[in-house]
């Protein structure tokens, strides 16, 4: 069977219209991508810290391991006592943080021993 009237023509400007808005949205999305994706400037200016709470540059590395490790001795007690107070997945929780503390604490307990062998032995 065939028709008896061919296929209309495809007119320009129906192409023009679709290749033109095809184009706008390439743009858009273009531009989209490139503002949300693109490359972020990031400032070489040197970092300056808080001097608010400062530890003196010249304090040797003894005396920053014995607070360190004082400081996690406190914090185990308070986890530990925390944890006398809570009941299920909570007291858990902080027993497992008081667990990291402790851990913690015997890494800096290494550090010590390692830095003065001769000191942990008197």
């Amino acid at each position: 069977m065939f028709k008896a009237t061919p296929n209309p023509p495809e007119t320009e400007s129906a192409n023009t219209s679709a290749a033109l808005e095809e184009k706008k949205l390439k743009e858009a999305a273009d531009r989209a991508l490139s503002y949300y994706l693109g490359p972020t400037v990031v400032k070489n200016t040197p970092r300056k810290p808080s001097t608010i709470f400062m530890i003196a540059p010249n304090t040797d590395t003894e005396t920053l391991l014995v607070n360190a490790c004082e400081s996690l001795a406190s914090a185990s007690v308070m986890a530990s006592d925390f944890a006398a107070l809570l009941d299920g997945p909570q007291r858990n929780t902080m027993l497992a943080l008081q667990q990291i503390i402790m851990l913690s604490e015997l890494a800096v307990n290494r550090a010590l021993d390692n830095l003065d062998p001769q000191g942990s032995a008197a």
